[in-house]
């Protein structure tokens, strides 16, 4: 009877991982393995290499996991922000800022400028990193989360929500002044700053300044406390700068302006 034959160094090690349950290393297996048999690797590299691809699974799992539960609008990072357009923006600030310490910290976030300048690409870019960290986030625009909150309190639901709300690492509130708010709607958005004052951190985005909140919340007395809670732990990034909306628009403009014979194929019978 012949023997069974003995399975090779290299099955054995993706019967290991698969029993581990590491598919992303699993998956990066055999493309190592060459190298290292090619002499590109050693060994200690080829460890190395294993452990980045699932660490890289894991990350890109928890994202794809927290774009589900948090409503993300996009994915947006840090790498992908023009700060040669924003020249107001001080780098070593936002860099800091995506250490992530604030968190520990429970501090809040405070982007402010017109619109188009990039406040919700570095809110958002925040959002993502947090969420590489395997923390919760939830995202909303001011208007939508306060109509969540006016539809929990009219179904009784309003505790509910508020801890809902409360619970995440970090919550990125987008777009306050773009829409007025209601004083009902104003009471229950201070409601949710104050459950989590000094619980969680909060990343707002807003087109006005601090002296323009009175007006955007309808009660100068609700905007003063609202911003007190805010500010207390907070960093401000104020954008002055051209909107990117309107550089992709001018760019448009600058090729056909360049190109007339373009417009004129283009719009001939």
């Amino acid at each position: 009877m012949t023997p069974a034959k003995r399975p090779s160094r290299r099955d054995r090690i993706r019967a290991q991982l698969a029993d581990l349950k590491l598919p992303g290393a699993l998956e990066a297996l055999d493309p190592i393995l060459s190298s290292v048999d090619g002499g590109r690797f050693t060994a200690a590299e080829a460890i190395e290499k294993l452990l980045a691809a699932q660490i890289d699974l894991r990350n890109n799992r928890r994202l794809q996991a927290a774009m589900r539960a948090s409503r993300l609008p996009a994915v947006k990072t840090l790498a992908d922000f023009d700060f040669s357009f924003q020249p107001s923006i001080k780098r070593e600030q936002i860099d800091s800022l995506h250490e992530l310490s604030f968190l520990d910290r429970k501090e809040n976030v405070v982007f402010l400028g017109p619109p188009g300048v990039g406040k919700t690409h570095l809110a958002i870019s925040l959002a993502v990193a947090t969420a590489e960290r395997g923390r919760r986030i939830y995202y909303g625009a001011l208007a939508d989360l306060i109509t969540s909150l006016e539809e929990a309190q009219a179904a009784g639901r309003l505790q509910q929500r508020l801890k809902v709300l409360t619970h995440p690492a970090l919550l990125i509130v987008d777009e306050i002044g773009y829409v007025p708010i209601s004083r009902t709607g104003a009471t229950l958005f201070f409601q949710l700053v104050n459950r989590r004052y000094e619980t969680g951190s909060t990343i707002l985005t807003s087109n006005q300044s601090f002296e323009e909140w009175g007006r955007i919340f309808g009660d100068e007395v609700m905007a003063t406390a609202l911003i007190d809670r805010l500010l207390h732990h907070c960093h401000i990034v104020n954008i002055r700068g051209n909107s990117y909306r309107m550089r992709q628009h001018a760019d448009v403009f600058n090729t056909l302006r360049n190109n007339p014979s373009t417009t004129e194929a283009e719009t001939s019978p």
